[in-house]
């Protein structure tokens, strides 16, 4: 491998995590007005049609979430485990 394959593993990595923290963010902010149990009747239609329209966002944001952690762990193994076979071919020749 080459040294310039480091600062590349490093972008990469640090791009999946911004794409990570934004998601988390934008779902954080979602879920902020979001009432955990809420007993509606009639009259409330709007405020029930509104948490419904907050879950299904959420529900959709979901799957690319669990994909950007994923992707994120992995790429963080994969940085750990390029600095560790450099220290051990330094250490060792």
């Amino acid at each position: 491998m080459t040294t310039t394959l480091a600062p590349m593993l490093l972008i990469v990595w640090a791009a999946f995590l911004v794409v990570t923290v934004i998601l988390y963010a934008y779902r954080s902010n979602l879920t902020r007005n979001e009432e955990g149990q809420i007993f509606l009747d009639d009259a409330f239609a709007h405020e029930k049609a509104v948490q419904t329209a907050i879950v299904a966002k959420v529900t959709k944001l979901q799957p690319a979430l669990r994909l950007s952690l994923v992707l994120t762990v992995l790429m963080s193994a994969v940085v750990v485990a390029y600095y560790s076979w450099s220290a051990y071919k330094a250490l060792f020749g």
